[in-house]
């Protein structure tokens, strides 16, 4: 394993798509693992990943070249542990710096205060929302102008009806290239 080329080890690495088969490869070896991780971009966090923000800084060390993470607690239970919350947000984004894509669902413990977080993700283009009941339209406006490369913000069974303003310059004001499901 040792005579094999880096760049041979990455290739084949890149060629699986399978977080499960990804997983199995990082077992192999401490190469592996290391090679692994160094290319893993992308990583989903459901239910029961606790404590979530000694994990978040875990994983951030672990892959250090994150672009995309989502966030889905669909179906959590109080059995499943904590969810990321307001503290989590804070922690994660000051441990993830290349983070371009993010996807929110199902997080009920994060409201306007933590999405002001998401401004510290100097890099983010891309942020998806859905079904996060704690979000009102100023915390909205805090990602629409604190998020300075935003291109794309995703809004999908965001709040109820009453609590969402939305005043049609917010695209304008932050630069972004749409609003969906607006």
């Amino acid at each position: 394993m040792d005579d094999i080329p880096e760049s041979l080890l990455a290739e084949i690495v890149k060629r699986l798509t399978s977080p499960c088969d990804l997983k199995s490869l990082s077992l192999v070896s401490k190469r592996l693992y290391a090679v692994e991780g160094e290319l893993r971009d992308a990583i989903f966090i459901g239910c029961g990943v606790s404590p979530v923000t000694v994990a978040l800084v875990s994983l951030c060390s672990r892959f250090p070249n994150l672009c995309k993470v989502e966030f889905n607690y669909s179906g959590w239970t109080h059995n499943h542990g904590m969810q990321l919350n307001n503290h989590g947000l804070q922690v994660f984004s000051s441990c993830c710096p290349s983070l371009t894509d993010l996807t929110l669902s199902f997080c009920s413990y994060i409201d306007d205060s933590g999405l002001g977080f998401l401004a510290c993700f100097k890099k983010l283009m891309s942020v998806r929302l859905n079904t996060l009941p704690a979000i009102t339209s100023f915390g909205l406006l805090s990602v629409a102008v604190g998020c300075k490369n935003l291109s794309a913000l995703h809004l999908n069974t965001l709040l109820p009806a009453k609590k969402l303003v939305l005043w049609s310059g917010w695209s304008t004001l932050a630069g972004l290239d749409h609003w969906k499901n607006l």
